[in-house]
């Protein structure tokens, strides 16, 4: 029998609403909502935790630095340790599904992903649009670059991409849940800007998973 894990939605480190908003949390409205992979072909969003547990992770766009590092990290997961687990690791950005070949290939991401391009889940689920920076919040131990470095990168890839435009909404941010089997939602975090992702240990531990040391791997100075 899988354990039950309690509900606790971090939608911020200082949000005192958190602990309230957290029972309130549910997926149900955005179950019929349509994802699309990478060939264009659609299944609804509830086929990813129906029958298994499953990481979510929702990504601000696809040229967002910080999202492209924190997936970066994503795929040092082992397909082997989720099998064993019976949990799905599950990327969704809010682009066409044209870009999704071009940022598997830059991150290395191997598992699963999918985008919700008109951001029906991510209005359903209440994600926040527009970016808010707490001088108390931390930064993401996930993402190695400053704020001016990681822009220019993400300005010269939007540059030298095929097609110039921003593969998704530029104030649209992320989030991640851990939910299933079934519609129950073990955790939410809802990210209040770049910078705040879940930590990727925390969704892996809530999930049943062992932890990955991210220390092994180096990490870019900022400048």
């Amino acid at each position: 029998m899988a354990a039950v894990f309690p509900i606790t939605q971090q939608i911020s480190s200082s949000a005192p609403q958190s602990s309230r908003a957290a029972a309130q949390l549910s997926v149900s409205e955005a179950e019929d909502c349509l994802i699309y992979d990478r060939h264009g072909a659609p299944a609804p969003f509830r086929s990813l935790f129906q029958s298994s547990r499953a990481i979510i992770i929702f990504v601000r766009n696809f040229l967002c630095f910080a999202c492209k590092e924190y997936v970066e990290d994503l795929s040092k997961i082992s397909q082997k340790a989720l099998l064993d687990a019976g949990v799905r690791l599950v990327v969704i950005g809010q682009a066409s599904c044209s870009h999704i070949e071009a940022f598997c290939s830059l991150t290395g991401y191997q598992h699963e992903i999918y985008v919700d391009p008109e951001r029906q889940i991510y209005k359903k689920l209440g994600m926040k649009r527009g970016e808010t920076f707490m001088e108390t919040a931390s930064k993401s131990p996930h993402v190695k670059s400053s704020m001016l470095v990681g822009s220019l990168k993400s300005m010269w890839r939007a540059m030298t991409s095929p097609v110039f435009d921003f593969q998704g909404d530029p104030l649209q941010q992320g989030g991640a849940i851990v939910v299933g089997p079934g519609s129950d939602v073990h955790f939410a975090h809802f990210d209040m800007n770049r910078f705040d992702q879940a930590p990727i240990n925390q969704l892996l531990e809530l999930a049943g998973m062992q932890m990955v040391d991210f220390n092994r791997h180096p990490k870019v100075i900022d400048i």
